[in-house]
């Protein structure tokens, strides 16, 4: 049974720095990659990080890009998201996802989810 449990998660300042970290048990690395997705208030689910299908690079959309950094510890199974000069609008209920694929701006997989972790940013 795979069980992915997010954490990190808090309130910061605008152009503040928040890690994210998603903890993964029970599949091992062949299975496929983690990608982290957020949901903020009245607006749909989006993606924030994914492994790109056509040369396995991460993906970032450019909401985040340059801004976002996921990493991975396989050692403990968790995987990363660095977030680095937050702003308002990236307020939103984090989630870890797994396994995780994008083609153009596409997500694909996602069979399993963790609980989330909510991040605001706010003065």
């Amino acid at each position: 049974q795979v069980h992915l449990v997010e954490s990190g998660g808090g309130l910061v300042q605008p152009g503040g720095s928040l890690r994210l970290a998603c903890a993964a048990s029970g599949f091992t690395s062949d299975y496929g990659a983690i990608g982290w997705f957020r949901q903020a208030p009245g607006k749909e689910r989006e993606g924030v990080t994914c492994i790109n299908s056509n040369d396995g690079s991460i993906y970032y959309p450019d909401s985040v890009k340059g801004r976002f950094t996921m990493s991975t510890d396989n050692a403990k199974n968790t995987v990363y998201l660095q977030m680095n000069n937050l702003k308002p609008e990236d307020t939103a209920v984090y989630y870890c996802a797994t396994p995780c694929t994008v083609v153009a701006d596409h997500y694909y997989g996602m069979n399993y989810w963790g609980s989330g972790t909510l991040v605001t940013v706010s003065s």
